[in-house]
């Protein structure tokens, strides 16, 4: 539920309980008391009526999920202003001024004040289980997102720990080059060494053919 709508709320309950208050003090009252008692209703009662507007337009400014409720609890909130229209009517009326206020005193206000004081206890009550269901709602909404939010540090941890095993894994990929370029290289350098070890062999074969032949014409001839 909308603070704002919860505030607004919160505001009307109040004046709808103190409205109701002065209505039943008024009925014991008459002539000019009765007057200036009746106007400062009528302000109060002008100032629930904006009350209820400004509830019913952050209303329509909600999800449709949550709007209907709220809807629903300001239709109940525009009968009980109602009920305590007719009550300051009955009271103030010419005639029946007198006869109005005996009614309304013998009965409590019974018929008009007694529903409007049902209606309030009803839409408080459920006013009260609406707020628990909106905490829970918000505990559940606040759990959700610490749940999202380990999810995502989970898994960038795990995107770091991919990113260092491709590291690794490129690492092992230079090694395995270097390893590759280390063999080729001794590969050739022993085939180069056996080239000149042939090589060292026919020259010293050369050498040795030649000393004998050398030898052969000096001790022949």
């Amino acid at each position: 539920m909308s603070e704002v709508f919860e505030g607004y709320e919160r505001q009307y309950c109040e004046a709808s309980a103190s409205l109701t208050r002065k209505c039943t003090a008024a009925a014991a009252l008459q002539g000019e008391k009765l007057k200036q008692k009746a106007a400062e209703i009528k302000s109060g009662i002008d100032g629930a009526e904006a009350l209820i507007r400004k509830m019913d337009l952050e209303a329509r400014n909600l999800q449709p999920s949550i709007r209907a409720g709220l809807l629903a609890k300001i239709r109940e909130y525009k009968s009980d202003l109602n009920n305590l229209k007719g009550a300051l009517k009955r009271i103030t009326s010419g005639n029946a001024q007198q006869g109005a206020r005996e009614e309304l005193l013998e009965s409590g206000m019974a018929d008009a004040l007694g529903v409007s004081a049902d209606q309030r206890s009803r839409l408080l009550r459920a006013t009260e289980r609406q707020n628990q269901t909106t905490d829970r709602l918000r505990d559940s909404h606040r759990t959700m997102l610490e749940t999202e939010d380990l999810g995502v540090s989970i898994l960038h941890d795990l995107s770091q720990q991919r990113q260092s095993l491709l590291r690794a894994h490129n690492v092992l990929d230079d090694v395995d080059d270097n390893i590759g370029k280390s063999r080729r290289i001794i590969g050739g350098m022993v085939r180069r060494m056996d080239r000149n070890k042939w090589i060292i062999g026919l020259i010293i074969a050369v050498l040795v053919l030649a000393i004998l032949v050398i030898l052969y014409f000096k001790f022949v001839h």
